[in-house]
């Protein structure tokens, strides 16, 4: 698998152009960045959180950030925490473990968007195994997060 199902249905339904960069197999978004000799404050990654309901949210930072929880809770209007990978991977079933690409909607996900990646040229993501990287510009990346909510919450 080169790309995830959903997420080749989710760009090919908005018409987003994007280029598939193949990389050596990488753990982690930094890594991924690395390897594919991109910036990483481009390289967008998903950060998966729940509430104490069981409810998740997808938060959607540079790789080279970590998420604030205690700003992404106030932000949320409730307390979230790492969610533990075990508990999502059945809601990305089309993705290899620890590869969820930081597109939320296309899994009906609430999604929230660090603001860090607002106003970039071009943003690279996961396409949902450790060997793809997705690359599209800035403004079409935002365009596939339109219903998702925005703020200063990585660091």
């Amino acid at each position: 698998m080169a790309i995830a199902n959903t997420v080749a249905a989710y760009l090919h339904a908005r018409r987003i152009p994007y280029e598939l960069i193949m990389h050596p197999y990488r753990e982690t978004a930094r890594q991924v960045a690395e390897s594919a000799h991109v910036p990483p404050a481009q390289v967008a990654k998903a950060v998966i959180l729940s509430d104490s309901r069981g409810g998740y949210v997808m938060a959607v930072i540079p790789s080279d950030c970590h998420v604030n929880l205690d700003e992404i809770s106030r932000r949320a209007g409730r307390r979230l925490e790492l969610a533990p990978e075990m508990r999502v991977t059945p809601v990305f079933t089309d993705c290899a473990s620890g590869a969820v690409p930081p597109i939320g909607p296309a899994y009906g996900m609430e999604t929230m968007v660090d603001d860090a990646l607002v106003g970039l040229s071009e943003i690279y993501f996961e396409s949902g195994d450790h060997r793809g990287l997705i690359h599209v510009s800035g403004d079409q990346f935002l365009s596939l997060l339109r219903e998702a909510s925005h703020g200063w919450f990585a660091h």
